[in-house]
């Protein structure tokens, strides 16, 4: 199913969101995040200039540095979770009968504080983060991982989020897809 169809959200035995931009924006200067990652790099030899974040996690792969890499991010990300602003559409994660997840490209730890500071923790059974799973969106793992947690197979369920990274990882695996836009 894509934005065409309008079941509700209920109607699903599951709904994951995506964290920053669906349910929060974390307060984040990725600016500052991709010249932190850069000198990173640069203190131990490897150009990473020019190259965006997503991108700077497979070099780091390729260099040996994906979690110094992910510690420079992360950092940056627990803060703005802590003074993240709260969306609209957290205001539904309380309201569901079926169980709730969040899948985000996020680390876990920010995802985990964001909920915690805006009193959303509760209603989450299943959170998965970039570093929770091996892959990130658009692969389909870590919205699978998120089922999972909750016991529901992807066709049952529905993943509301704000991209078009979001829309693909949810058509790879089989679930339904929302955007934020059409609530």
């Amino acid at each position: 199913m894509t934005d065409t169809a309008t079941p509700t959200l209920d109607s699903y035995d599951a709904v994951v969101y995506d964290l920053d931009g669906t349910l929060v924006r974390l307060v984040v200067d990725w600016d500052a995040v991709a010249r932190d990652a850069v000198d990173r790099f640069d203190e131990h030899g490897v150009d990473a200039a020019g190259y965006d974040l997503w991108a700077m996690l497979d070099l780091a792969d390729e260099a040996g540095l994906r979690d110094e890499l992910e510690a420079v991010i992360a950092g940056h990300e627990r803060e703005g979770a802590r003074i993240s602003d709260r969306l609209p559409l957290a205001d539904r994660v309380s309201t569901h009968d079926v169980p709730v997840g969040v899948c985000s490209l996020n680390c876990e730890a920010s995802v985990r504080i964001a909920l915690e500071t805006h009193g959303l923790s509760e209603w989450v059974a299943s959170v998965v983060g970039r570093d929770t799973v091996a892959t990130r969106k658009p692969d389909p793992e870590p919205l699978l991982a998120t089922l999972r947690g909750v016991d529901v197979p992807p066709e049952r369920a529905v993943f509301v989020g704000d991209s078009p990274r979001d829309r693909t990882t949810a058509e790879r695996a089989g679930t339904a897809y929302r955007s934020v836009e059409s609530f």
